[in-house]
């Protein structure tokens, strides 16, 4: 399980209850499809945004009682009758895919957390709703998480991020640890940059731990499900600083043995 775009959350799995899994691969298309739209493929941005704005107004039709017009957002529109959900976290998860379109940076860490608040949290927040499980503490410790869970693939992705002419890393960071964007083009990995890594490591090991108790009030499988999405989190977060941040050479993925011991880990969480 490489920590990638919208794989990390629970997508169909054997874990989770038989109910949830037609809605979740719904919500998961209309994320993923969306996100292509952002990042895939050579349109210009002018042609993303008209995309996305299709995407917008589907959920505008969905809000007024209008009969969606693609086969995609039928399908959303159904699954958003029958769990209640809230249709502000589609428009949030839209709007974080438009910014992708025209924001290659960021300023600071709050900055790049309002990001996440919009490009990870809903997902979290719409799992919540599916189980009925919505508590003001539960909703903040799933944000907690999925913050969490975007900032490492951020980290993660470092290289495959500059392919895109993007830096997710702040750019105050940057100056902090005399980094330079010289230094990500050139995939130079220094002291200095596995300061900067172990920092941005530990901010989202902190996090992620915030929200880890949230898995001991969700019900049955799908507490065992956040359980591995957490320790999977975690296990990258490991890799990189065993790499001391070296992610050009080094990307971070998952392997058969690394399940097995995130099976263990879960046990004890």
């Amino acid at each position: 399980m490489p920590v990638d775009h919208y794989e990390n959350f629970p997508v169909a799995s054997l874990l989770l209850p038989a109910r949830l899994r037609h809605p979740i691969e719904v919500i998961y298309r209309f994320a993923r499809s969306a996100d292509d739209i952002a990042d895939e493929g050579d349109a210009d941005p002018a042609m993303r945004l008209a995309e996305l704005a299709a995407y917008q107004a589907e959920l505008e039709r969905i809000a007024a009682g209008m009969p969606p017009q693609t086969a995609l957002f039928v399908d959303l529109a159904a699954v958003i009758a029958e769990h209640h959900l809230p249709l502000a976290l589609f428009h949030d998860l839209l709007d974080a895919f438009a910014q992708d379109v025209v924001q290659t940076r960021y300023a600071d860490y709050p900055q790049l957390l309002d990001y996440c608040r919009r490009s990870a949290n809903p997902v979290g927040r719409l799992v919540l709703h599916l189980c009925g499980q919505t508590s003001a503490s539960q909703l903040a410790q799933s944000d907690a998480i999925c913050s969490a869970l975007q900032l490492i693939n951020f980290w993660q992705d470092v290289a495959v991020d500059w392919q895109k002419a993007r830096i997710y890393l702040p750019q105050t960071d940057l100056a902090r640890f005399r980094i330079g964007e010289d230094d990500i083009a050139s995939s130079r990995s220094s002291a200095q940059w596995a300061a900067l890594m172990d920092f941005q490591t530990d901010r989202a090991r902190s996090l992620i731990q915030l929200g880890s108790p949230l898995v001991h009030t969700l019900p049955g499988r799908i507490g065992w499900e956040i359980r591995l999405t957490v320790q999977g989190g975690l296990r990258i977060l490991e890799r990189i600083r065993l790499a001391r941040g070296d992610v050009f050479r080094h990307r971070p993925t998952l392997g058969t043995w690394d399940w097995l011991r995130l099976a263990g880990r879960s046990l004890t969480m």
